[in-house]
């Protein structure tokens, strides 16, 4: 089963749309009325859904590192800086993580793009 995607409210709607277009599996936190939700809320959101969350956003890393330490489980998070990373590198790097990956994978995990 591929990696399902969870899109924090800040990731410019080309990539979602990139992604759809590539057949992945993508829900935006507007589409899940979940876009005003504090981080730790929205990453246990995705949690619940089984998705991983792909975020710009640095205090998102802070909350991932703090439930690895905690050993509280969440579904993964990928992160990138937007200043770092083009719309077409994130979309080819997402697609990747998403269709040769495993659930599991992510568990627990955080990822930076762009991959290596």
């Amino acid at each position: 089963m591929p990696i399902a995607l969870y899109m924090d409210a800040h990731i410019p709607r080309a990539i979602t749309l990139g992604l759809r277009i590539r057949t992945v599996d993508v829900l935006t936190a507007q589409e899940d009325n979940a876009d005003r939700l504090p981080d730790p809320e929205l990453l246990e959101r995705a949690t619940e859904l089984n998705r991983a969350l792909f975020t710009f956003d640095d205090d998102l890393l802070t909350e991932a590192t703090k439930r690895q330490h905690e050993h509280k489980p969440f579904s993964g998070v990928l992160y990138a800086h937007p200043l770092r990373i083009s719309i077409g590198q994130c979309i080819q790097d997402l697609e990747l993580v998403a269709k040769a990956g495993q659930p599991e994978d992510m568990q627990n995990r955080v990822e930076f793009l762009p991959l290596r």
